[in-house]
């Protein structure tokens, strides 16, 4: 059996002073803290879904998608700073250090926050939504753990965001 271990987020925030929109996650996966950026698991759907809702192709060179995010406004992070994780189980995290979202803020022009998935939602209500004042919008997780949504699915639901920018 697998235990928890205690892991710190690798990654720095992805944001600039025009970032509108801000993406939170839960906490980066196994996959994605080996890469070195957000999404990195080859079958999270993250990268696809992004693609097909600015009509761009992109590789896996995390340059290429730092400057893909940020051309279209978008800022990226985590909602999770550190916790005890069994693998990349967000349904095993416990011991929640919460992410300091403060300097997203102070620098950038912030309109919308969407969250990626339940995980992301919950914690964001519970440790950031008070403190930032600022609600934010449920998108159905592009994990490869909710084979629930088809791409086709997740497209629906996440093209609100190319109209928030």
């Amino acid at each position: 059996m697998r235990e928890h271990q205690t892991i710190v987020h690798p990654l720095q925030p992805l944001f600039q002073a025009d970032s509108k929109i801000l993406i939170l996650g839960s906490f980066p996966s196994i996959k994605t803290r080996e890469y070195g950026f957000f999404y990195g698991h080859p079958q999270n759907r993250f990268w696809p879904l992004l693609e097909r809702i600015f009509e761009e192709s992109l590789g896996t060179d995390i340059e290429e998608r730092r400057e893909f995010l940020l051309r279209h406004h978008i800022a990226v992070y985590d909602v999770i700073y550190q916790c005890d994780i069994i693998g990349s189980s967000d349904s095993s995290i416990q011991n929640v250090v919460a992410s300091d979202l403060s300097p997203i803020f102070k620098v950038a022009d912030i309109k919308n926050i969407f969250c990626n998935g339940g995980t992301s939602y919950r914690y964001y209500r519970k440790y950031h939504e008070k403190k930032i004042g600022v609600e934010s919008i449920q998108l159905p997780s592009t994990s490869p753990a909710n084979a629930r949504f088809s791409i086709d699915d997740l497209y629906n639901q996440w093209k609100i965001i190319k109209d928030n920018i």
